[in-house]
């Protein structure tokens, strides 16, 4: 498995890259289908509290769905160990769900890997284009400061069974995932509800 250790606002030493590295390797016991694993440590002290100074973020790309987590802390080694347990606790949790669904999900998928685009820009992509006293903000023109604040991501993606939709969002960490059904081709959205429950909406857009 490829790893990937950067630092940004902040150095990483040779000896941490070791210790990243070694622990990371734990990983494919867990998915062994991982391919690359990325981890990014970032230092911003803007929030206050120096708790939160560092925060590490882990993308596994694996054959199949992208799984990521986050976590802060006051020192790197801490803030990576956290974002670790929540990594290691998503593939388990997801690993859980399939056995006792074993035979509702289908094989790998053909296509490749959804493509992290919002990762790849993350530098640029949280501020909209300016032109002069009119600036973009999502694809609308916005004079002024204006009262709008908007985030726009793009995400590569294919269509997906319920059980697939449900595989991604447990290994993303988040507690909705949004998708195209595969068979009813609507823009569908499976959230998380109480224990291992959850529900699905469907978007008709057949009007």
């Amino acid at each position: 498995m490829e790893m990937n250790v950067i630092g940004r606002h902040c150095n990483i030493s040779d000896a941490l890259r070791e210790q990243v590295e070694d622990r990371l390797s734990s990983i494919e016991r867990l998915d062994d289908r991982a391919i690359r694993t990325e981890v990014v440590f970032t230092h911003d002290q803007s929030k206050g509290d120096p708790t939160d100074d560092m925060k590490v973020e882990i993308t596994l790309r694996t054959r199949g769905p992208v799984v990521r987590a986050e976590a802060t802390a006051e020192e790197k080694l801490a803030a990576f160990e956290k974002a670790l347990d929540r990594l290691k606790r998503q593939l388990s949790k997801a690993n859980d769900r399939r056995k006792r669904h074993r035979g509702l999900r289908p094989g790998p998928l053909d296509a490749p890997a959804p493509v992290d685009v919002a990762a790849s820009r993350a530098a640029k992509d949280d501020d909209a284009e300016h032109y002069g006293d009119t600036h973009l903000v999502a694809g609308m023109e916005v004079s002024g400061d204006g009262p709008l604040v908007v985030r726009e991501k793009h995400f590569y993606g294919i269509p997906l069974t319920l059980t697939q939709a449900l595989d991604e969002m447990e290994l993303v960490g988040h507690d909705f995932f949004l998708y195209v059904d595969a068979q009813t081709k609507t823009p569908s959205v499976v959230y998380r509800r109480k224990g291992y429950n959850y529900g699905v909406i469907h978007l008709d857009v057949s009007a």
